[in-house]
């Protein structure tokens, strides 16, 4: 379904169009308008609409609004029309009838039929989806039309596609200002962390079609990775709320990494996710083993320093079971107002080959916790769950956050409790 309401009025009309335009604001100003030039002006002048002017009606405006009702991109016509004008103002009512009725778009000629209209827009769920279009592997083009088609029967759809210079995150704040009903992301966890960081405590509903390497997010809240299951779960799917997480004052959804996995996922570059997908943050990781070399952190929480000497720190709001590092308890809890962080500590007498073999020993007993769902007893891995941390280290290490290199430490996490609205399949907790 489209999302583009078509407005046109004859002159003695246009004052009638304004005042229902006025009217009926909150409904209307969430679709993008197209206008004839005239209709447009009084709208943008008198009413402060936002509004697409195409040529005047007598110049065949009309004629370019009736041709994008028949490339299928607008969801109503509202003309306006003077039953006393000329036989060729008449005939454009006529057109735009004809071309209305053959490809079953709804059309108003008075303001009776103008707002049984509006209110049949009001009761469609209208989302935007900003769509990535080159995440994943697959044919963008094919997965959007199916994307469409399996959604807009019930939902008009408006597609927002990334754009190298503009971060999803304003896409999604202009869609949440728009006053839409719900915002859809489809593309990597990028794409997936930077909407939802951007909907932390507005209660606007996220839909999530996953389309990258990981889909860490989708995994962990158990929807579909699958684009037909993950269209489905939007449409049939129960709306719960999900923590979200700060670090440093930048939104979190997903997890932070100090040290190791910061520097896994820096390797895992884009040609070796092309070459081994998923698999490429364990070849990585292997990778990394060799090269990781022990720090000195301290921990605040709750007023109380510890300290540790450690290898690897993973801070996670949410995790799926394949985020290794974050297995400590087993399994990350999405919705407990509490950060999971599991620590990978080191022996200081352990070095070079012994050191490596620690390393994918409490690595193997953190992907035995996650597989039985059972904290690991592993006495190299130090587990805790708090809702706020502050992380020093000595030297600084890099820190990764939802997928990206942010910086280095210091870092301080604070948990927001159900600070995000997801359409999952079913409640997590």
């Amino acid at each position: 379904m489209p999302t583009t309401l078509a407005l046109i009025a004859h002159d003695s009309q246009k004052d009638e169009l304004v005042a229902f335009f006025r009217d009926c604001v909150g409904t209307i100003s969430r679709y993008e308008l197209v206008a004839t030039e005239g209709t447009g002006r009084a709208l943008t002048q008198q009413a402060d609409a936002v509004v697409e002017s195409v040529l005047p009606g007598a110049l065949g405006g009309d004629v370019q609004i009736a041709a994008r009702v028949v490339e299928g991109t607008i969801a109503a016509v509202i003309f306006l029309s003077d039953s006393l004008t000329s036989d060729v103002y008449g005939t454009s009512v006529s057109m735009l009838l004809r071309v209305c009725q053959l490809h079953n778009v709804p059309i108003a000629t008075n303001l009776a039929t103008a707002k049984a209209v509006v209110m049949s827009l009001a009761k469609s769920r209208l989302a935007h989806l900003i769509f990535n279009p080159v995440a994943g592997q697959g044919d963008p083009n094919q997965e959007l039309r199916q994307i469409r088609q399996i959604l807009e029967p019930q939902i008009q759809v408006k597609v927002v596609l990334t754009e190298p210079e503009v971060s999803p995150a304003e896409q999604a704040k202009e869609a949440i200002a728009a006053g839409v009903d719900l915002i859809i992301a489809s593309g990597g966890d990028g794409t997936v962390s930077a909407v939802a960081e951007a909907m932390i405590q507005t209660n606007m509903p996220l839909g999530i079609i996953p389309r990258g390497t990981a889909n860490a997010f989708s995994v962990a809240l158990g929807i579909p990775t699958d684009l037909r299951g993950a269209c489905e779960n939007i449409l049939t799917g129960t709306t719960i709320q999900v923590d979200a997480a700060t670090c440093n004052g930048t939104p979190m959804v997903l997890l932070a990494g100090i040290g190791f996995e910061a520097e896994t996922v820096e390797r895992a570059n884009r040609e070796m996710k092309n070459r081994f997908g998923v698999l490429a943050y364990i070849v990585a990781g292997m990778q990394q083993f060799a090269d990781q070399e022990a720090f000195e952190a301290e921990l605040e929480m709750d007023g109380q320093v510890s300290q540790f000497e450690c290898s690897a720190i993973t801070v996670a709001n949410a995790a799926p079971p394949t985020s290794v590092m974050a297995q400590g308890f087993g399994g990350v809890i999405a919705d407990d107002g509490l950060l999971d962080v599991t620590i990978g500590l080191s022996q200081m007498e352990a070095q070079g080959f012994g050191a490596r073999l620690q390393g994918m020993g409490a690595m193997a007993d953190l992907l035995r916790a996650a597989l039985v769902k059972q904290p690991t007893q592993n006495e190299n891995i130090l587990s805790l769950r708090v809702p706020s941390l502050k992380v020093t280290t000595n030297p600084p290490q890099k820190v990764v956050v939802d997928g990206e290199i942010t910086g280095t430490t210091p870092v301080v996490f604070n948990c927001i409790q159900r600070g995000l609205t997801v359409i999952a399949p079913i409640a997590i907790s």
